[in-house]
């Protein structure tokens, strides 16, 4: 890519789009495009062929996409199919059909099977069945990355897949109802830290930069405590889905955002598998940190963090969702990339953040 080139970023407001816009605007490329889901709705196949008309951008991160925790995507089930499906389809296509140089499509791990062998390599790919509570959401990244690596088989694009793990990050999600594990025990800590240490006003600030099912901090004390408490936040304890054991992997969302550059600066769809190779398949490439903790370690983490005194519990009769999805890395760090951020001064990066975003 050159400095100039026009990069469309699908989803620049999101955790992921977000990153990889500024990384690149840091990186100096100057002609970034991006749009909103009011500008531009990508389910509507109309509207994106318009939008490249229009704009006809020469490369395209493709990182919208419908995404939640095991509640959002359990609950969502077709949504989270057909809504992935039609974006994917959409972008991809037009991106075939107005000739763009390069494109990255960002999956997740959770493609990979419940049970597949630790740490998870690229082959693990479809070798036996997926996580229940994500499979919906599972097959329609599966599509994505077949999607690009079917084009480049039979048309000579350079379509590149990744598969990132957790992120977490600036401009994360950290709505109760649909958010990701980390960014749900961040908010959950605070708001039990703040009714710990009676701050009804940090409260009200909280809910009403971000209401709880229209709960805000208008709404009575009394109905404040309510909506908390059914979201396993009192005055003495938070209570978190599962059992705590799972371990999970986490990444920095910038640094995630930094690979995926690197990528497109610097990695071809050939440089992906082996020349060897009978079957081309599996030319995703996997972007982690390597490292995993356990879920009650992590909150014990935000709890030290954040200065909470109160209890943790869990709710064993919720479902753990995968026990453990670590990542292997050799593929990404043999091409050249390697994480920066850890857990430890991550966690804190992202407190303050929520803290400034209030």
């Amino acid at each position: 890519m050159n400095k100039q080139d026009k990069i469309y970023i699908a989803g620049h407001r999101g955790l992921v789009g977000s990153a990889l816009w500024n990384n690149l605007k840091n990186k100096g490329y100057k002609n970034l495009v991006g749009r909103s889901h009011q500008e531009l709705d990508l389910m509507d196949r109309g509207a994106v062929k318009q939008f490249f008309d229009e704009e006809n951008p020469q490369y395209v991160f493709l990182a919208a996409a419908q995404v939640g925790g095991i509640m959002a995507n359990n609950t969502y089930r077709a949504d989270f199919i057909y809504n992935n499906l039609q974006i994917q389809q959409n972008v991809i296509g037009e991106s075939f059909n107005h000739n763009v140089r390069k494109l990255l499509f960002l999956g997740s791990t959770c493609i990979y099977p419940r049970d597949a062998e630790q740490p998870i390599k690229e082959e693990a790919l479809l070798t036996s069945p997926l996580e229940y509570t994500n499979e919906p959401y599972a097959i329609a990244k599966i599509a994505g990355l077949k999607m690009c690596e079917s084009f480049n088989l039979q048309y000579g694009t350079n379509y590149i897949a990744v598969m990132p793990t957790n992120l977490y990050g600036p401009n994360d999600n950290f709505d109760l109802e649909r958010s990701h594990v980390f960014p749900a025990i961040i908010r959950k800590i605070h708001l039990a830290d703040c009714l710990y240490n009676e701050n009804w006003e940090g409260v009200y600030k909280d809910l009403n930069q971000r209401p709880i099912e229209n709960i805000s901090g208008n709404n009575s004390k009394a109905e404040i405590l309510f909506i908390l408490k059914k979201y396993g936040v009192t005055s003495s304890d938070v209570t978190l889905w599962g059992t705590g054991t799972p371990m999970r992997e986490f990444l920095w969302s910038e640094d995630m955002a930094d690979a995926c550059v690197y990528i497109m600066e610097k990695v071809d769809f050939k440089d992906t598998y082996s020349s060897t190779q009978k079957e081309i398949r599996n030319c995703h490439i996997n972007i982690g940190s390597g490292k995993e903790i356990s879920i009650k370690a992590l909150a014990e983490l935000v709890s030290t963090v954040v200065g909470y005194k109160g209890s943790l519990l869990f709710d064993t009769t919720k479902p753990d969702g995968t026990m453990r999805k670590l990542t292997d890395v050799n593929k990404l760090h043999a091409l050249g990339w390697t994480h920066t951020i850890e857990i430890e001064s991550g966690i804190q990066k992202l407190y303050n953040w929520y803290l400034e975003n209030q």
